[in-house]
């Protein structure tokens, strides 16, 4: 069996795990109060005794098990009677978390002076919010216990999976581009492939934003949402969003941007993994390289050579978890998101495929069969495997390695082109990931009744264009972006909430769009050089063997 077959298999096993064992799921008991800031909530030993209220820290994670609800009838906007939860009995365990934030130790006090790791019993106050369209918002809201261990059990493989991915990134990626720009062996084709790749990857960037927008503006993906899916969603994932705030807050000014390029430390840039000085410094390593007299370069070259074919080697290897770590990984973010947030975003998310797919298909497809000559169904049963790992993964850094492979020995891509390409593709090339961008302002505008104009939209435009060329090609990097996005044109950060719940989903597909991407421009910059491309879609996954 194929590895993107044990794959394939292993996201429907995952998609089984997390509707059926997650926390959301309808199928399991909802007897867990998992909240993320203890302070947030209301407390009392006795539910009778207003006094015996007690604070807790802020900051603090709580886990409230529950054993008793109490109820009460009230009416809705709507004159209808509805029944709700208004206290739940049951109990926490005092753990370090509580005690560490208990500075002056009188939450300590307040709660029997517990020992580590002691039951904590009491009642939890559930508030209730009456919407206008009738019904009401709880707050907070269950999930199942089971179903919250079954994904802590499950969430090791899935970190296991992806840290022996990332393990290979940078040594692949220097030497990889470090030997691609030394190979070509003259810094004025350098110059050439260097101004057709960026040249290609920003053109398809602004054409991704302005084909979301487009898609935005006649699905009306916002109109929707009702009120009780966009109050629940807020309250949710609020704290959350404030997290992607303050990231993007203390994001850097563009000239500063433009600045950290260049590391002071390539040994510290590589320590600490950051894509950008390393690519500026292996193209200028092997610009040097190639300024040397005849031969005297080439130890250097050989060195990365093997380092680069001995990272290849070291990925196959750890491919053979695939199957697994993508099991684990779709798991968690099916069953964190639950059936229900993702049928209230499903209007959302489907705008966000059509214009990836619209992308796709008519921008990438169209740029590959007339300037590749190469059949977009070919090509794109070409590169199916590094498709599935990016999905998989939601990474296109950690998709590398394969991409590298499919570009080499199944499309026919030369190494000097393709060690150029794909490595700075890998950062820079974040098609999808703009698109989505454009989709979701417009989305969050739509659902706060905010009307964007044509100037506004155009802003979305060169904002997501520019944001997405420094994005990270890791999980959730395309939420900070958005966040600066949101602040440029004016639309309240809040509205992250609303979109967090069904994000790493979007993501995987997002970031497929972005390998294909990736593989688009390296086979044109390809014949471009006058390579000739022989695409082997048929091609089984390259053996340990041919890596040598």
């Amino acid at each position: 069996m194929q590895l993107y077959t044990k794959i394939l298999i292993g996201m429907v096993v995952g998609v089984v795990i997390g509707l059926t064992l997650g926390p959301n799921s309808p199928l399991l008991s909802q007897d867990l109060y998992k909240i993320s800031d203890a302070s947030q909530v209301h407390f009392q030993r006795d539910r009778d005794a207003a006094d015996s209220a007690v604070g807790l820290p802020s900051g603090a994670a709580l886990r409230f098990m529950a054993a008793e609800t109490q109820t009460e009838t009230r009416l809705d906007a709507q004159g209808q009677s509805v029944e709700l939860p208004v206290w739940v009995r049951g109990s926490f365990v005092y753990d370090r978390a509580i005690a560490l934030r208990d500075r002056d130790g009188e939450v300590h006090t307040a709660l029997g002076s517990p020992h580590m790791g002691d039951p904590v019993e009491g009642w939890l106050r559930i508030e209730a919010t009456p919407l206008r369209s009738g019904g009401f918002a709880l707050s907070p809201q269950p999930i199942s216990a089971l179903g919250d261990t079954v994904i802590s059990w499950l969430r090791p493989i899935g970190a296991l999976f992806l840290r022996l991915i990332r393990m290979v990134i940078v040594p692949l990626v220097f030497a990889s581009l470090l030997v691609g720009v030394a190979s070509l062996g003259d810094v004025r084709k350098l110059g050439r492939l260097g101004g057709k790749t960026l040249g290609l990857y920003l053109t398809t960037t602004a054409v991704a934003v302005t084909i979301g927008l487009v898609c935005a503006n006649i699905v009306q993906p916002g109109d929707f949402l009702n009120e009780a899916d966009r109050v629940s969603l807020l309250a949710q994932f609020d704290s959350a969003a404030g997290n992607r705030a303050s990231a993007a807050a203390e994001a850097p000014s563009t000239i500063d941007t433009v600045l950290a390029i260049i590391p002071t430390n390539p040994a510290a840039s590589m320590t600490e993994g950051n894509m950008l000085q390393i690519i500026f410094f292996a193209l200028v390593f092997g610009i040097a390289l190639t300024l040397l007299g005849p031969g005297q370069a080439t130890p250097v070259v050989t060195f990365f050579d093997k380092v680069q074919q001995a990272m290849i080697v070291l990925i196959q290897l750890v491919m053979e978890l695939a199957p697994f770590g993508v099991a684990a990984l779709v798991a968690e973010v099916v069953g964190l998101s639950g059936l229900s947030v993702l049928q209230a975003l499903l209007a959302y998310g489907l705008t966000v495929v059509l214009g990836l797919a619209i992308h796709a298909g008519l921008v990438y497809g169209g740029l590959v069969h007339s300037l590749a000559k190469v059949s977009w169904l070919t090509f794109m049963r070409t590169i199916r495997q590094a498709q599935l790992i990016a999905f998989s993964t939601s990474s296109s850094s950690a998709t590398l390695p394969v991409s590298l492979q499919c570009a080499e020995h199944k499309l026919g891509v030369s190494n000097p082109v393709a060690s150029f390409v794909l490595p700075l593709g890998s950062t820079v090339n974040m098609d999808g990931t703009a698109l989505y961008q454009g989709v979701a302002a417009v989305f969050i505008a739509q659902v706060f009744q905010l009307d964007l104009s044509l100037t506004a939209q155009l802003t979305i435009v060169l904002t997501a264009t520019m944001a997405s060329i420094g994005a990270a090609g890791v999980p959730g990097a395309g939420m900070i972006t958005l966040a600066l996005v949101l602040t440029t044109i004016g639309v309240p950060m809040a509205g992250l909430a609303l979109i967090l719940g069904i994000d790493r989903l979007l993501d995987m597909c997002r970031t497929a769009v972005n390998v294909t991407g990736d593989l688009a421009v390296t086979s044109i910059v390809a014949t471009s050089e006058g390579e000739v491309l022989n695409p082997r879609p048929d091609a089984p996954p390259v053996e340990l063997a041919q890596a040598d």
